[in-house]
């Protein structure tokens, strides 16, 4: 059975919160896995990430974490100083990682987020030499850590990397590390694939995670995604990943200006609720 589980994010309007709360919310709700911020795990205490770490193994919620690095921490930058400090951080997120048990850290690890093509080139085979470069560095160190770094395929308008699964397909083999694989998203899917399920197809056994959510980032169940397709591919090349709603309805805060949340897309939204009835659907048609 796979497990399904949701972002955190989905209830703020800022990156960094405790996440103890949401461990226990998610548990009623009847999820199986709490998506957090990595970042934000980065900078906690060990006495933090141990009560974090002990709630969910009470509660027997698994833990994921997601991020997109910052420019200052950009693991493709051409500029070696910066470069170097994305790998110094991200060392420090699996190691964190580590000490929550091991798990996965999906998202833009493999570059910064949100980026467009830096101004003077035409190309980014460069950046993404220097980031192939820098994910042959870490991959050892995830693999030794208990760790999987999931590379976020993500569309053109939010990175410039990674847009579809085919690309996703050749960084992981220039890697060529089973701790570098991929995460697909379905709201991503949705505006640069030609084929949703020819996508997942296509990432075959290097799809580690999946994110779900519906065209306009409501929670599954609600829209026009085409669910049966999915289940279809999901189950044509054996996926056992996690499945992660990542849902963004609501306004106000960085993250919904980092999400370009520009208006109520729910009116008066019981996002408890919402959730718990998304729950039921994927478990009901994808899990």
């Amino acid at each position: 059975m796979r497990k399904i589980g949701i972002f955190y994010a989905y209830w703020t309007r800022e990156w960094d919160v405790d996440f103890v709360p949401f461990v226990r919310k998610v548990k009623r709700l009847g999820f199986d896995q709490l998506e957090v911020n990595g970042g934000t795990l980065v900078g906690m205490t060990p006495d933090s990430r141990r009560r974090l770490r002990d709630e969910a193994l009470q509660q027997d919620i698994a833990l994921s974490y997601g991020i997109g690095l910052t420019p200052d921490h950009d693991v493709s930058s051409l500029d070696e100083a910066t470069r170097k400090s994305g790998l110094a951080f991200m060392r420090g997120m699996i190691e964190a990682v580590a000490e929550m048990g091991g798990g996965m850290i999906g998202g833009t690890v493999h570059s910064c987020w949100p980026s467009t093509l830096p101004s003077g080139h035409e190309s980014k085979e460069p950046f993404w030499k220097q980031s192939v470069r820098s994910m042959k560095e870490l991959a050892p160190i995830a693999a030794d850590n208990n760790v999987i770094l999931n590379v976020e395929v993500i569309n053109r308008f939010e990175q410039f990397l990674l847009n579809v699964a085919s690309e996703a397909v050749r960084y992981v083999n220039e890697v060529g590390s089973p701790a570098c694989r991929i995460l697909l998203d379905t709201f991503h899917m949705n505006i640069e694939e030609d084929s949703i399920s020819g996508a997942i197809r296509e990432a075959g056994p290097y799809l580690s995670a999946l994110h779900v959510g519906e065209t306009n980032r409501k929670t599954p169940g609600t829209g026009r995604m085409p669910w049966a397709e999915i289940k279809v591919a999901l189950d044509e090349i054996g996926f056992a990943g996690p499945i992660v709603m990542e849902p963004f309805v609501v306004p106000g805060g960085t993250i919904g200006r980092n999400i370009a949340v520009w208006r109520e897309i729910v009116p008066n939204p019981d996002l408890d609720r919402m959730a718990a009835d998304a729950v039921l659907f994927v478990r009901k048609n994808l899990a």
